[in-house]
């Protein structure tokens, strides 16, 4: 086991940083795939796609943000000119 780490740290629930994507306010202009290859353009629609991630309400779209990609993905929210990616840290709060 990592030093630092429990054995009953894996029965708590993960709390991880997400990103959540209104692919409805996207209006196409890919910034956001050239900061995280997380994001896919969908040319044929002219909208970004989240891989990977769970639609939570029409057109929204949520993932846990993996360990390591935390950089890449605010700098993908901040460069959205229609701030269609929020950024939200393990507590739920929105930082992006």
């Amino acid at each position: 086991m990592p030093k630092g780490r429990h054995a009953f740290d894996a029965l708590r629930p993960s709390h991880r940083m997400k990103v959540r994507f209104d692919r409805e306010t996207c209006i196409g202009m890919f910034q956001c795939v050239a900061e995280w290859d997380t994001f896919e353009k969908d040319e044929g629609e002219g909208k970004a796609d989240l891989a990977d991630s769970e639609e939570v309400e029409p057109g929204v779209f949520e993932r846990e943000i993996p360990d390591g990609d935390e950089l890449d993905a605010k700098f993908a929210a901040r460069v959205c000119p229609v701030d269609a990616i929020e950024i939200y840290d393990d507590d739920g709060e929105q930082i992006v």
